[in-house]
């Protein structure tokens, strides 16, 4: 077995180090390959990255910003393991629960972990309207595929590659996650949901995704659902 962790990355320099750090660290119990996919940063992320000499990373660089969905398509091409897991580059998300998104999948219970924030990990206060958006989008998405998610919009999804293959994605921005939700569904795919903790962050500190990805969302939502 081989997991591949896809990195998609956008001017991230002051916390990319440390991301590589904490995913090449985590024991998985299996061998693993790390795939980022630059998305056209500006603020020196490319050179940070350029600087890299290691066998079990592989480097990809988008020559202007296209989108999450795009670099993830990108990293995805190019994942070699049997079991793909998306990780974000701004430490919101913590590498030391790869285990408990792992054993579903290990157990053979699964063919799709998802890594819920709002199940009772610890997670810090942030923004009431984003956990709003969240849970409306997550049950609008839940009533039209009949799932019972609890946080359709979290970055941590892992994917048996065998069944990713088998999904042809289109978004290249942040409609990734409805979209992959919805072909999952369609596939009747195995999904399971764990707890896990959140470093969310504000917007001085980097945070992107705003109102606007909200209303793209429930777009992207009736899209995939309804057309091909």
């Amino acid at each position: 077995m081989k997991l591949s962790i896809i990195i998609p990355v956008f001017n991230e320099k002051h916390t990319i180090d440390e991301v590589i750090h904490r995913v090449r660290e985590i024991d998985v119990g299996m061998e693993k390959e790390i795939i980022i996919v630059d998305d056209g940063s500006k603020d020196g992320t490319q050179d940070v990255l350029k600087n890299l000499n290691s066998p079990d990373i592989k480097t990809f660089f988008h020559p202007k910003n296209q989108g999450k969905g795009a670099a993830l398509q990108t990293g995805f091409s190019n994942a070699q393991g049997d079991i793909i897991l998306i990780q974000d580059a701004d430490l919101e998300y913590d590498p030391a629960e790869y285990p408990t998104l792992l054993k579903p999948i290990l157990d053979g219970r699964a063919d799709v972990v998802y890594g819920s924030r709002f199940l009772g990990g610890p997670h810090r206060v942030l923004f009431f309207w984003h956990y709003v958006g969240n849970k409306l989008l997550t049950t609008l998405s839940n009533m039209l595929t009949n799932l019972n998610l609890s946080d359709m919009e979290t970055c941590y999804k892992v994917i048996k590659k065998e069944l990713l293959d088998r999904i042809m994605l289109k978004s290249k921005r942040f409609g990734f996650e409805p979209e992959i939700t919805i072909k999952l569904a369609k596939l009747k795919a195995k999904i399971y949901e764990v707890p896990i903790s959140y470093s969310g962050r504000d917007y001085s500190e980097g945070k992107k995704i705003g109102w606007k990805d909200g209303i793209a969302a429930i777009y992207h939502i009736f899209r995939f659902k309804f057309f091909k």
